[in-house]
C-alpha cells in the first residue's frame, strides 16, 4: 500500500517508482480535468464581483449582496475537513464526482434565481460543492504525480488560479454588459460537464485494502462531520458580519461566538469518541502537519492585505482608475506560479522548511516595506513591491504543500490537504474580520467620530472628500500592511520553533 515505507531526509527524497493511480497516457487527460475543475472554483471567486451592479439592479436586496461572497467562502471553508476525509475514505474519485455535481447544480440553480435570497441560498449550494473541488484536486494532484515532479503539477495548479484571477472580473464584466450576469453561473456548465467527463473515463483508482466498502461506511463519523460544518459555520458567520452587519460587542455577536464556542467542545467531544474522526487528533499532534497548517493560516490572514486593501489604495490615493487598481494588485499572480515551479530546486538543496522560511521572510520584509512608500506616490512603486512579494510566496507556500503532503501515505493525504486548505481559508477569514477592525480604528483616530472605509472610499468617488482624508487612507492601509507583516513574521517563527528541520518525507513504494 502507498505510503507505508521509509522516512528519508526531504532534501534527497528517495523515490523507487513513481506512485502513480494512472497510465501515463490517461494521466494527462486527468490533469486537465484537474484544472478544468481548479478553473471553476478559482473564476468562481472572481467573476461575480463585477457583475454585482447588474444583479442588485435586477433582483434588488443591496443590504445583503455580500452574503453572496460570505455564504459561498463559509461553505468552501466549513466543508473542506469533511471532504477531505471521505476521500481517503471511499477515494477520490467519487468524491470529486459528487462536489462537481453539486457545484454544477449550485450553478443552474444562481442562473436561475428569482430573488437575492435565492441567489444567496444557491450560492450556499455552490460552495458545498466548491470545497470537494478545492480539496481533492490538491490531493490528487499529489497522488498522480512522485515528489520530484510534484511541482509541476502544482505550477499549473497556480498559473489556473493566476489566470482566473487577471480574466475572471473581465469576463464577468462582460458578460454581465453584453449578455446577461446569469450567464456567469451557466457558462461553468459545460467547464464542469468536460471535467467530470475525463474525470469518469480516464480516472482509476486502484482498490485498497482499507478501503472496504461495507466497513469504512460503518465508520464514516457524520456526527462529527455535521459538528465540524456547524461549528465552523457559526464562527465563521461571526467573524464575517462582526463589525459590519452589528457591532462586535452586540448580543448577536456575544450569541454567535458563545454557540461557537460550545460547538467547539461538542466537536472535541464527539471526535474523541469517534473510530474514524472527521479531524483526526493526529492533525495536530504531528510536528510537520502542525507547523503547515499555523503557517499557511497565517498566510491567509497576511494575504487580506493586498486582495482586500490594495485596490482601495490605488484608486483612493493614488488615483488610478480602476483597471489600473486591478493591474496593481494582479502582478503578483504573475510572478506567484512562476516562483512556485522555481522552488523546487531550492528545496531540493536547502529543503522544505528553509525554503519556505526564506520565502516568508522575504514576504514578511517586503510587507513591512509598503508603509515606507512616500505619499501619495507613484504607481510603480506598490506594484514593484506586489511582483516581489508573488514570488516571496510562492517560495513559502509551495514546499510546504509539496513537503506535508509527502510526509504521509494515501490514507491519510485527504485529511492533511484539507486541514492545510482549511486553516489557510479560515486565516483569511480572521485577517478580513480583524484588518477591517484596524483600518476602521485607524480612520476613526485620523479623521474623528465613526468613520470607515467604505463610507471614506464611496465619499472620495463622489467627489466630496478633502486631501486629508485621502492620507487617512493610506495610514489606515500601511496598518494593515504592518498587521500583515507581522502574520508574515509569526509565520517564519511557526517554521522555525515548530516545524522539525527535515520533513519526514515517506519513501513511495
Amino acid at each position: 500500500m502507498q505510503g507505508e515505507g521509509i522516512r528519508v531526509d526531504d532534501t534527497k527524497p528517495a523515490i523507487r517508482e513513481p506512485a502513480r493511480h494512472v497510465s501515463t497516457n490517461r494521466r494527462g487527460a486527468v490533469v486537465a480535468a484537474l484544472m478544468l475543475a481548479m478553473a471553476l472554483a478559482a473564476l468562481d471567486a472572481t467573476i461575480v464581483s463585477t457583475a454585482v451592479p447588474q444583479i442588485v439592479g435586477d433582483l434588488g436586496g443591496f443590504s445583503v449582496f455580500s452574503w453572496l461572497f460570505s455564504g459561498y467562502l463559509l461553505a468552501v471553508t466549513v466543508t473542506l475537513p469533511v471532504y477531505g476525509k471521505l476521500s481517503d475514505t471511499f477515494g477520490r474519485k467519487p468524491v470529486l464526482i459528487a462536489g462537481s455535481a453539486v457545484f454544477l447544480l449550485g450553478s443552474l440553480l444562481c442562473a436561475m434565481a428569482w430573488n437575492m435570497g435565492a441567489l444567496i441560498a444557491f450560492r450556499i449550494v455552490q460552495g458545498l460543492g466548491g470545497g470537494a473541488l478545492q480539496g481533492t484536486v490538491q490531493t490528487l494532484a499529489a497522488d498522480l504525480y512522485p515528489l520530484e515532479e510534484r511541482p509541476k503539477i502544482q505550477a499549473k495548479l497556480s498559473t489556473v488560479w493566476a489566470v482566473a484571477a487577471v480574466a475572471g472580473p473581465g469576463i464577468g464584466g462582460v458578460l454581465a454588459a453584453y449578455a446577461d450576469w446569469r450567464w456567469i453561473f451557466l457558462v461553468n456548465l459545460p467547464i464542469g460537464a468536460v471535467a467530470l467527463w475525463l474525470i469518469a473515463r480516464h480516472l482509476h483508482e486502484p482498490q485498497r485494502a482499507s478501503r472496504d466498502t461495507t466497513a469504512t461506511r460503518a465508520r464514516v463519523d457524520w456526527a462529527g462531520a455535521l459538528a465540524v460544518f456547524a461549528c465552523g459555520g457559526v464562527l465563521l458567520t461571526a467573524l464575517v458580519q462582526g463589525g459590519v452587519a452589528w457591532a462586535w460587542l452586540s448580543w448577536p455577536s456575544l450569541g454567535l461566538f458563545g454557540t461557537g464556542l460550545a460547538l467547539v467542545a461538542a466537536v472535541v467531544l464527539i471526535e474523541r469518541r469517534a473510530a474514524e474522526p472527521i479531524i483526526p487528533g493526529w492533525v495536530w499532534r504531528r510536528r510537520t502537519i502542525a507547523a503547515v497548517n499555523l503557517a499557511l493560516g497565517a498566510l491567509g490572514l497576511l494575504m487580506v492585505a493586498p486582495t482586500v486593501f490594495l485596490p482601495t489604495y490605488a484608486q483612493s490615493v493614488l488615483g488610478l482608475a480602476p483597471v489600473a487598481a486591478g493591474f496593481v494588485l494582479s502582478v503578483w499572480t504573475l510572478s506567484w506560479p512562476v516562483s512556485a515551479a522555481l522552488s523546487q530546486h531550492v528545496y531540493r538543496r536547502i529543503g522544505f522548511r528553509n525554503t519556505a522560511m526564506l520565502g516568508i521572510g522575504t514576504a514578511a520584509l517586503i510587507l513591512f516595506a509598503f508603509p515606507l512608500l512616500p505619499y501619495p506616490g507613484a504607481a510603480w512603486q506598490p506594484t514593484l513591491l506586489m511582483l516581489l512579494l508573488g514570488g516571496a510566496l510562492g517560495l513559502f507556500q509551495l514546499p510546504l504543500i509539496v513537503g506535508v503532503q509527502s510526509t504521509v501515505g494515501w490514507a491519510e493525504r485527504g485529511t492533511t490537504t484539507a486541514s492545510v486548505l482549511f486553516c489557510r481559508q479560515t486565516g483569511q477569514t480572521v485577517g478580513a474580520a480583524v484588518f477591517g477592525a484596524v483600518a476602521n480604528g485607524v480612520l476613526a483616530s485620523r479623521l474623528g467620530g465613526a468613520s470607515d472605509l467604505d463610507s471614506v472610499t464611496r465619499a472620495l468617488d463622489a467627489g466630496a472628500a478633502p486631501e486629508a482624508t485621502r492620507a487617512a487612507i493610506a495610514d489606515a492601509v500601511h496598518a494593515v500592511y504592518v498587521g500583515a507583516g507581522c502574520a508574515a513574521a509569526l509565520a517564519f517563527a511557526v517554521l522555525l520553533v515548530l516545524a522539525p528541520r527535515r520533513f519526514p518525507v515517506l519513501e513511495e513504494q
